[in-house]
């Protein structure tokens, strides 16, 4: 099922810290999330692993100022500007951190500890340099919002046509009962964004869910290859524009922020 990027986690709320919004405590428990504890390694100045609290702070007194997400797949390498190295390991994870105001990347990587029936997660944020460079592929908020109408439209119309259950009333529901789920108690974003990076958020999200539910729930009428071919040809746009808009929306006060410097 689709799930927020933790780094996108990291982005919000360590934007919301850097700007004085919200308490290192408040940010590093939004982050974390329903894991166990995350770390840092990798960090200049620090000889191992830290806290994530510690870890916000060294970044502040590294120069950063802003955090931006990148959420990369296999020729899409969307929000990274290298080096290769960075963008391997960002690629494998599928997600990555990329720090506006120094040279440093972080990339996050998950276990799982502990005996069945009590396993919790565990997350290693590595911190890596990167290429000083523009990030790759970002719409404004502007074209992502544009961009979701048609493909929501689209994508309803060709997942109809193919029969697929995930464009019907059933998955609408689930869409429903998933995202108050997974709202129950937390902020869209964090303090300091626009409303409009809001609103493109929770589109990009259904449009996330949607794409998840059709790739999860069965063949739907979809029996023959050809016909589940054309599903995964029709949702590969789809889910492109998704986290173009996803990236677009937690980005934005970064680039905000840079628009006024320029």
């Amino acid at each position: 099922m689709f799930a927020e990027p933790r780094s996108g986690r990291l982005a919000a709320w360590g934007n919301a810290l850097l700007a004085g919004l919200v308490s290192p405590d408040d940010a590093v428990v939004s982050i974390v999330g329903d894991d166990a504890v995350h770390r840092m390694e990798g960090l200049p100045g620090e000889s191992g692993p830290v806290g994530l609290t510690l870890a916000l702070g060294r970044l502040r007194a590294l120069g950063v100022t802003g955090l931006r997400l990148a959420l990369p797949a296999p020729g899409h390498p969307l929000g990274l500007s290298g080096p290769p190295e960075f963008n391997a390991r960002a690629m494998e994870a599928e997600e990555a951190v990329v720090c506006y105001g120094a040279a440093l990347g972080l990339v996050p990587e998950v276990y799982e500890a502990g005996p069945d029936g009590d396993v919790h997660v565990e997350v290693v944020w590595h911190c890596l340099p990167v290429r000083e460079a523009p990030p790759a592929d970002v719409p404004s908020l502007g074209e992502a919002e544009r961009e979701l109408a048609e493909a929501l439209r689209d994508a309803t119309e060709v997942l109809s046509r193919l029969d697929v259950a995930a464009s019907g009333p059933v998955a609408e529901a689930a869409v429903d009962a998933y995202r108050a789920r997974a709202e129950r108690g937390r902020e869209v974003l964090a303090p300091g964004y626009p409303p409009r990076a809001v609103r493109v958020l929770e589109l990009a999200q259904r449009i996330g869910l949607l794409v998840s539910l059709a790739q999860e729930n069965g063949h739907g009428g979809a029996v023959s290859s050809a016909e589940m071919a054309a599903r995964a040809e029709a949702l590969r746009p789809v889910e492109r524009v998704g986290r173009r808009a996803q990236v677009a929306a937690y980005n934005s006060v970064v680039e905000e922020r840079e628009r006024g410097a320029r």
